[in-house]
């Protein structure tokens, strides 16, 4: 099982506008330094999903997304990487 401090949350940006603002929750054990953002802006945008998936991403919410999910109250804006975290094993993506 994938323990909370087995992952890494990271917030980036592909561009200016505030749509343009990411949150990945990254598999540690998979991609122990986080994300190569450099090789992500890089790539194919056709393989973006597959770099993602094979970089350990377990999730890619939009600002937009967690503003809604902090919204309804099921994650919480003071600490959104165990928040997060405990939404992705109540959802079934982290086992």
């Amino acid at each position: 099982m994938l323990k909370l401090e087995d992952t890494k949350l990271e917030v980036f940006t592909f561009g200016e506008e505030p749509d343009d603002k990411f949150y990945c929750l990254v598999n540690l054990k998979v991609s122990p330094d986080g994300l190569n953002l450099s090789k992500l802006k890089l790539s194919d945008p056709r393989n973006f999903d597959q770099l993602l998936s094979e970089a350990g991403c377990l999730v890619m919410l939009t600002q937009d997304e967690m503003n809604e999910l902090i919204g309804r109250g099921e994650l919480k804006a003071e600490d959104l990487h165990s928040e997060l975290y405990e939404l992705c094993k109540k959802e079934g993506i982290i086992h």
